[in-house]
């Protein structure tokens, strides 16, 4: 067995250790691993163009990314702070809990690229919560600001990780039913999505009640 490949995870290691351009560190890598394992140099662009082509819908990012980063410039998340600055009983954490419902519930039906840290957290979700909470205990300090948006954040990731398995037709469903197969356990897709129900009302709940509880915490806060 050839191991001269495996360099390719130390180049990969070494350059973010380094800080380097990430783009540039993975490129290098695969450029890397490819000619470890015994193929010249066309074989690996013409690799690398293959995948590229089979997964060309990642070039929509390319596309969003400047919309969102005009929408930005142009006052986007202003205009989502003065929404809720207009809403009287709006507050942090009903904003958030009713964002974790939503994500939740979209990624458990397979719409995962609805939402996410870039095109709703950062230009919406975050301002709203700072927002609100400004709205009810006054300016935020540093510290307490950011503490707002790590919870915006967090609220993205915990309604994405549980909410997803739901859906059956994902990697990682397929990934858990694989592993159960090596120890014997023959299980369709259906059943693993079904028992993921229970875990994701947990997450809400448990999740739900920290949002809640950041209410509680702001007060006072405010200068």
């Amino acid at each position: 067995m050839n191991y001269w490949p495996l360099l390719g995870i130390l180049l990969v290691v070494i350059g973010f250790a380094l800080r380097l351009n990430p783009m540039l560190v993975v490129t290098v890598a695969a450029l890397a691993t490819g000619l470890l394992a015994g193929l010249d140099l066309n074989e690996v662009i013409s690799t690398f163009g293959k995948a590229f082509n089979d997964n060309r819908i990642i070039a929509i990012v390319w596309i969003v990314l400047p919309v969102i980063g005009l929408l930005e410039r142009f006052g986007l998340q202003q205009r989502a702070a003065a929404v809720i600055r207009g809403m009287r009983n709006a507050t942090t954490g009903r904003l958030l809990l009713l964002y974790l419902a939503y994500r939740q519930v979209t990624a458990a039906i397979g719409l995962h690229s609805t939402a996410g840290h870039p095109q709703t957290v950062r230009p919406l979700v975050a301002p709203m919560a700072i927002a609100a909470a400004e709205k009810q205990h006054g300016a935020l300090d540093p510290v307490t600001s950011d503490k707002v948006k790590s919870y915006a954040a967090a609220t993205d990731n915990v309604g994405l990780f549980f909410g997803e398995d739901i859906f059956f037709a994902i990697g990682s469903i397929v990934l858990i039913q694989q592993t159960l197969l090596t120890y014997g356990y023959n299980l369709a897709p259906l059943q693993l999505a079904l028992w993921a129900i229970p875990t994701a009302i947990a997450a809400f709940l448990i999740h739900g009640g920290r949002v809640l509880i950041l209410d509680r915490s702001l007060r006072g806060v405010g200068r």
